[in-house]
């Protein structure tokens, strides 16, 4: 390696060799074993990039995560660049990795009726004095992807705009979803605003083909179901 070579910093590599840039770019999983180590570790030592150092500490595990593993403290000191706290840090990765292997998926709500989302949201809205609006996002199992609350306003209604809705549906890769919002007044009857809204949220959802399960209404103890009523 010429001296030049050993002099270049980190900013100085071409942007396809920084592991950090390539991540945000390309996504985690476009990087390999060395280069999310390297993101790790941060730096080298004088003659090795990070990257090139770890290519070699995996080199010498024959490639193999599991055996990277097992190397003690002492054993990923040896390794010139790597002190005490970047071999913990290594160890501790390494044992994420083992631990996410073995633990469980939590299970995802499902909602495939307007009880279910009443269910979801009542007790975040039932002592609100003004009007909250939230989305769900789900797969096309029905299964909650993310609940978002959308809006927080006034006594009578509160704006919700659907571009926001769809831009949260395609960014979590939604495809039915359902919209609720609450009547602090008790009423459980749909003002012509929730109808208009009904009406445009269907129609970008048939634009973008997406499933809109239902617009619900709730208020303390009841609720109102645009798809139950027939409106959807």
């Amino acid at each position: 390696m010429s001296h030049e070579q050993t002099k270049l910093s980190v900013k100085q590599w071409a942007e396809e060799d920084r592991p950090r840039e390539k991540l945000m770019k390309l996504g985690a999983e476009a990087l390999s074993n060395a280069e999310l180590l390297a993101i790790l570790i941060g730096s080298g030592n004088k003659e090795e990039t990070a990257v090139d150092l770890m290519k070699r500490l995996l080199s010498d595990c024959g490639n193999n995560l599991a055996t990277l593993s097992k190397k003690s403290l002492e054993q990923l000191m040896d390794y010139n660049g790597i002190g005490e706290a970047k071999a913990i840090t290594i160890l501790a990765a390494c044992e994420l990795g083992k631990r996410r292997e073995t633990a469980e998926m939590p299970e995802r709500r499902m909602f495939k009726s307007a009880l279910d989302i009443y269910n979801h949201l009542w007790a975040r809205m039932r002592d609100l004095d003004v009007e909250e609006s939230y989305v769900l996002l789900m797969n096309q199992a029905y299964s909650e992807i993310k609940t978002l609350r959308l809006s927080h306003g006034g006594i009578t209604e509160t704006a919700v705009d659907v571009r926001l809705i769809m831009k949260e549906a395609l960014l979590n890769n939604a495809t039915v979803i359902a919209v609720a919002h609450n009547h602090p007044s008790g009423n459980t009857h749909p003002s012509r605003n929730d109808e208009m809204l009904t009406k445009k949220l269907s129609e970008a959802c048939s634009t973008m083909r997406i499933h809109l399960l239902d617009h619900v209404i709730i208020t303390d103890g009841n609720y109102y179901s645009f798809r139950e009523d027939g409106k959807l």
